[in-house]
């Protein structure tokens, strides 16, 4: 088959002929039809906490059709079925894996990180953590199923509540389905904090009420005001979605006293806050990653309901060999907002 490989960091991938994959007895080989490029593929091909091994494939945003079932797989699934798979593989025996929390498997393989990925035209899938697509919803909206259900994940863990006042930094991919999760789920004023105007235009789709460009100089007490000349209050709750030292400590600045922050963007560097902000504020912290395997089920009825709207986020879509060009293009992006790798038809 096909596939996009990484070789080490400082060079493109590499669009080679491998081995095509073989399922365990409880997994499933997908047929690859989209699968979107991620931040952490980024993170992946270059010095750092995540950097991958050579001989890596990437891609951990995939849909497809199931070419072949493993010999024990769970499930009644047949050749032709469509579907998307959350990219943690479980053990299949411990808690987490039995209430659909695969991310906290101690022994889960993770497609794309220590298991081949989905910038390939077949892949491997666990047959427990695969979901049916249903027909009213295409295999190219389905693409943006997993980060769909990061952001669902975000704003379930922030336990936000309808007239909330959220305010989003960032209006990446992430910041974008947050901001359409937390529209959905009532907050009362959605205001999203972003310097590119492509993005911040999409931000105006995807459910913020306000989009405002932060004055650098000014800070985190700027945005503040802001964000309260606007709203007539403080938010309620932050959703830092860039993951950029120094912006927790900006978010704990900005909290009134009892709100919440909820770190999303990944922050591969060490970074510094003064504790004591938040003690006298007495400021809820809590982190966000991944998701449930119920953050998919529902993330895909949502779209197929046609209750959200994530399609104004694909902005490209390319070829498996067009790939690597577009990879490097995206590590100082323009226009892009979500890129699709089309695989096959």
């Amino acid at each position: 088959m096909k596939a996009a490989v990484f070789k080490e960091v400082g060079q493109p991938l590499s669009v080679e002929t491998v081995e095509d994959p073989t399922p365990s007895s409880g997994e499933l080989v997908m047929k690859v039809a989209y699968c979107g490029v991620c931040g952490t593929d980024l993170h992946a091909t270059r010095e750092g906490l995540t950097t991958a091994c050579c001989g890596q494939i990437l891609g951990h945003e995939f849909v497809g059709e199931i070419a072949e079932v493993g010999k024990h797989a769970e499930g009644n699934w047949a050749v032709g079925d469509r579907v998307c798979s959350i990219p943690f593989i479980g053990c299949g025996k411990c808690a987490a894996c039995a209430t659909g929390q695969f991310f906290q498997c101690e022994e889960k393989k993770i497609s794309g990180v220590n298991d081949q990925g989905g910038f390939a035209e077949y892949v491997t899938a666990g047959a427990r953590e695969t979901i049916l697509i249903p027909d009213s919803l295409d295999l190219k909206t389905a693409a943006l199923i997993e980060p769909l259900a990061v952001g669902l994940h975000a704003v379930r863990v922030a336990n936000l509540k309808a007239g909330d006042r959220v305010l989003i930094t960032g209006a990446g991919p992430i910041g974008l389905t947050v901001a359409l999760w937390a529209k959905f789920f009532g907050a009362r004023d959605v205001v999203v904090s972003e310097l590119a105007e492509s993005r911040a235009e999409l931000a105006k789709k995807m459910g913020a009420n306000h989009v405002v460009q932060p004055d650098v100089s000014a800070g985190a007490m700027g945005l503040l005001e802001q964000f309260s000349d606007l709203t007539g209050s403080a938010p309620d709750i932050i959703f830092e979605c860039v993951g950029a030292p120094g912006l927790l400590q900006q978010c704990m600045e900005m909290a009134p006293y009892g709100g919440k922050i909820v770190p999303v963007g990944v922050c591969e560097q060490p970074d510094n806050i003064m504790p004591f902000l938040g003690l006298v504020k007495e400021l809820n912290l809590q982190f966000a990653i991944a998701y449930t395997k119920d953050d998919f089920e529902t993330s895909i009825a949502m779209l197929a309901e046609r209750r959200i709207d994530i399609e104004p986020m694909i902005t490209d879509v390319v070829s498996l060999d067009d790939l690597p060009g577009v990879f490097e293009a995206l590590r100082t992006p323009t226009h892009q907002c979500k890129v699709l790798t089309q695989i096959s038809q």
